[in-house]
């Protein structure tokens, strides 16, 4: 099964970014992310065999941090993969939460060699948008604040057409 851990957003941020999504789609092109797949990926996992999946949860139940906000500030365009996505401040919390999480995954055999650049945390919000379209300058939006007590691993169905995701596991922060 194909897996990542995650932030989710709460239901009024999800419901806002996919606003914003279908927004930006409608002016710029592309297919916008669909509000119930909202997320904030932590870790790509990817292929594992049912038999490591209770491997893979053991090593997230080990993981001790206190829940924290985040706090959405912008939009910006990755012109490599066509993706405009919504900008995350840094946060000493999610950057922790997320090496923290790398750390304890690569301990139990899980490190992902896809991993060649720093953690960058963002949501996606439109894929395959042409280059063309999208301007230097991408529209301002109004910040929001999206608290985050706990991660969840999901499982992502990609034959699936739209493509599911379904929560494996939720870790609760504390």
């Amino acid at each position: 099964m194909r897996l990542f851990f995650a932030l989710w957003p709460p239901i009024e941020i999800a419901e806002r970014l996919a606003e914003i999504a279908r927004s930006a789609a409608n002016n710029f092109g592309g297919k916008p992310t669909r509000e119930e797949t909202i997320h904030l990926t932590l870790a790509f996992i990817g292929d594992v065999p049912d038999d490591r999946l209770p491997l893979l949860i053991g090593s997230a139940r080990g993981i001790r941090t206190a829940p924290f906000d985040l706090d959405i500030d912008g939009l910006g365009y990755w012109r490599h993969n066509h993706l405009i996505w919504a900008s995350i401040l840094p946060s000493a919390a999610l950057t922790e939460l997320a090496s923290t999480l790398k750390n304890a995954l690569t301990e139990v055999g899980f490190a992902n060699g896809r991993e060649k650049h720093a953690f960058a945390p963002h949501v996606s919000l439109v894929r395959k948008v042409p280059e063309s379209s999208v301007p230097l300058t991408l529209p301002v939006i109004e910040p929001a604040r999206w608290h985050c007590p706990s991660f969840v691993l999901v499982r992502s169905r990609l034959a699936d057409a739209p493509p599911f995701y379904e929560t494996v596991s939720e870790f609760p922060l504390s």
